[in-house]
């Protein structure tokens, strides 16, 4: 459509001068003394026309020919150019093959490239950010090669001569990761002090803020980038979990009296109060460092009221902990116990329990038969041989010296 309008357009001009030349009778008159010139008015408007494009062409043909040494400093710029990334993709290419004394040379001549670049007069709009991405890997590949000394240097120059605030970012968290290397946690965490808010709370960024924590035993630290990481979803579900039950765990292994180890409890969520390892772990803790019983079998309750869901590592950690100071266990976990074992009478580990539970309470005969039932189904050896250990000394107390040696055998061929 348009090619046809352009088309009736044409014609449309073409006719118009037609008629305007075919009937044109008007004439230019030229008086130079004593001559005069008479000229037909197309011819001089032809002439005109003629004029006018050959005093155009002439002056681009001068503008061209004056312009040359520009258009050929401007060539030269870019070759310089192109060889500058030429050599900066080089060097990429050579880090990323494990060739890192050629990525140092190739990262340096790019160095030089831009240096002689910029000393001619000529200013890159990208200059600073091609200067620093050289300079990472140039440092890079000296931290591959352990020549901290390059490293530095090239680190130093990359922070102070950073245009963009991003390129910025990258040089101190890459610092941070050497410092980590090179196993000096407080360096790198002095590195990450040096990002913004907003970039401090990148996925990258916590995770190397979580190893320099946990390599500094800074736990407090670890547990909260942690949980942040968690939220992130920067790990899957069972790796999250696993990472901060054993933060959680070794929380708890930093305490060393009741006091510490309640506020340690505190600082714990919920949902990891819940976990059947830091539950088990926390309360066996706090009656070895002279807690009370009762308080740790509180810290116990949710994941008993859980006990059918839990493994069966789980199962017998829980059972050993509530075997821990068994001497004051009350009326409502022993109705507890009870009832658990009689939902499940089956249950190795629940008839232990229950067995422990009524001997204690001093209910002879009852754990007489739950004992008994128990060591022919219990897998642990601990547990089983707690349970002969106890049979012997039922049997003592009823005066059954024969039952007894045979107990003690039992337990001591574990």
């Amino acid at each position: 459509m348009r090619a046809a309008l352009w088309l009736l357009s044409l014609f449309g001009v073409a006719a118009a001068v037609a008629l305007f030349a075919g009937n044109n009778q008007g004439t230019v008159t030229l008086f130079w003394p004593p001559y005069r010139v008479d000229l037909s008015l197309n011819l001089v408007l032809l002439a005109l026309v003629a004029a006018f494009l050959f005093l155009h062409a002439a002056l681009r043909a001068l503008g061209a020919l004056f312009d040359l040494p520009r258009q050929a400093l401007r060539w030269r710029n870019q070759q310089k150019e192109r060889s500058m990334h030429g050599a900066l993709l080089d060097a990429l290419s050579h880090l990323l093959a494990g060739r890192f004394i050629r990525a140092r040379k190739s990262a340096e001549a790019s160095l030089a490239q831009e240096q002689s670049f910029s000393a001619s007069g000529e200013r890159l709009p990208h200059g600073a950010q091609l200067r620093t991405l050289a300079h990472l890997l140039a440092a890079e590949s000296a931290h591959s090669l352990q020549d901290r000394a390059a490293r530095e240097v090239h680190l130093k120059q990359s922070i102070e001569q950073s245009g963009a605030q991003e390129t910025r970012e990258g040089a101190l968290m890459r610092a941070a990761r050497w410092a980590l290397d090179d196993h000096e946690p407080r360096a790198a965490a002095e590195w990450l002090k040096g990002l913004p808010q907003g970039a401090a709370r990148r996925t990258l960024a916590l995770r190397i803020k979580l190893r320099a924590s946990r390599l500094s035993r800074q736990t407090d630290d670890a547990l909260d980038t942690a949980r942040l990481l968690a939220k992130h979803h920067a790990f899957s579900p069972e790796a999250a979990q696993g990472i901060v039950r054993g933060l959680a765990i070794d929380l708890v292994n930093q305490a060393h009296d009741v006091a510490q180890l309640q506020r340690a409890w505190a600082q714990l969520e919920p949902a990891e109060r819940q976990m059947p390892e830091v539950a088990t772990h926390a309360a066996q803790r706090l009656v070895r460092l002279g807690g009370e019983p009762q308080q740790s079998r509180d810290w116990l309750l949710p994941v008993w009221e859980r006990y059918a869901q839990l493994p069966d590592g789980a199962k017998v950690k829980l059972v050993l902990a509530l075997q821990q100071g068994m001497q004051a266990l009350d009326g409502t976990w022993l109705a507890r116990i009870e009832l658990a074992q009689r939902m499940d009478p089956r249950d190795a580990l629940l008839q232990y329990l229950a067995g422990m539970a009524c001997m204690h309470r001093q209910l002879w005969g009852k754990a007489q038969q739950l004992l008994s039932q128990a060591v022919h189904g219990l897998q642990d050896v601990q547990l089983h041989r707690n349970a002969w250990r106890a049979l012997a000394q039922l049997a003592e107390q009823r005066g059954d010296a024969q039952a007894a040696a045979v107990a003690w055998k039992n337990a001591a061929g574990e």
